[in-house]
């Protein structure tokens, strides 16, 4: 069954402009109007599922199981919160769990399920010039960065990768910006942001499976410097990146979908599916890229 794939990566500001200049206020998107929805599941779905291959392998099994048609919106989390709180989605996969249990306790979500880990990494040049890797913790990482004035590079665009940027800046007591010169923020996906860092010769910060999946010629000049295995900061807590499923309450929105949603998070908790995400990555890139939290 085909699907529908749909990248939006722009901030939150541009997201909304580009909502204006689509033709609405308090509508629907353009592209999730004038459709029979009677077997589609809407999901607003973090750019690193997406860019890391993860939802193109499992996905069809719940398609065929389900007899159900999935379009996938990427784009960072708090975009995919937005979409949610419109009721322009029927599930979420997001990755910022204040703002996930925030969502959730606002009305706007029910039945979330955390269900994998994909930790964050720091990657820069191959010279390091910062000595990131010598660092003592994520906050220490980041400082040496900004101390050096080599530059860094930012996601910029309010996802789960972006909040998390800013929490470990503000565990150094640092809160950069722009006017710094060396911050670059873009406003773009993770695979986007690498892709920069890596014709700037910058630091970023990435989900560590999105970084492995990529193209090595893409960021030749990049490399984990902290956080993935065998590397300091290997299970700091700072970088832990928990993902949840997370449904449209239908009391804020009845006309979404919440049959399919919970069709889907009953499907995320079987052991079939679970298996496949455990095992994703190990044929293609020897490893694999996201680990189950226990019990799920």
């Amino acid at each position: 069954m085909p699907r529908t794939t749909i990248s939006l990566i722009v901030s939150v500001s541009t997201f909304l402009v580009v909502m204006l200049l689509a033709g609405y206020v308090t509508g629907t998107p353009a592209f999730l109007m004038n459709r029979d929805d009677t077997d589609t599941l809407r999901i607003a779905t973090t750019t690193s599922l997406d860019d890391s291959g993860l939802l193109n392998d499992i996905l069809p099994d719940f398609e065929e199981r389900y007899n159900t048609q999935v379009d996938l919106i990427a784009v960072g989390t708090g975009q995919a919160m937005v979409l949610a709180e419109r009721g322009d989605v029927d599930l979420v996969l997001v990755h910022a769990p204040e703002l996930e249990q925030e969502f959730v306790a606002q009305g706007y979500g029910v039945d979330r399920t955390t269900f994998m880990t994909n930790p964050f990494v720091i990657v820069g040049p191959v010279d390091d010039p910062a000595e990131v890797a010598d660092a003592s913790s994520a906050g220490d990482a980041l400082s040496r960065i900004a101390d050096s004035g080599a530059s860094f590079v930012s996601r910029g665009d309010d996802s789960g990768t972006h909040f998390k940027e800013l929490e470990i800046w503000a565990s150094a007591g640092l809160s950069p910006s722009s006017s710094m010169g060396w911050y670059q923020p873009v406003g773009q996906g993770m695979g986007e942001t690498l892709l920069t860092a890596n014709e700037m010769e910058a630091y970023t910060l990435t989900d560590r499976a999105t970084f492995v999946a990529i193209a090595p010629e893409r960021v030749a000049d990049l490399e984990s410097l902290y956080g993935s295995p065998g590397q300091p900061g290997e299970g700091d807590p700072l970088l832990d990146n928990p993902y949840s499923a997370i449904a449209v309450n239908p009391e804020s929105h009845p006309e979404t979908r919440i049959d399919l949603a919970r069709n889907f998070v009953d499907w995320l908790n079987m052991d079939s599916t679970l298996t496949s995400i455990s095992e994703f990555g190990v044929e293609t890139h020897g490893e694999p890229l996201f680990t189950l939290i226990e019990g799920s």
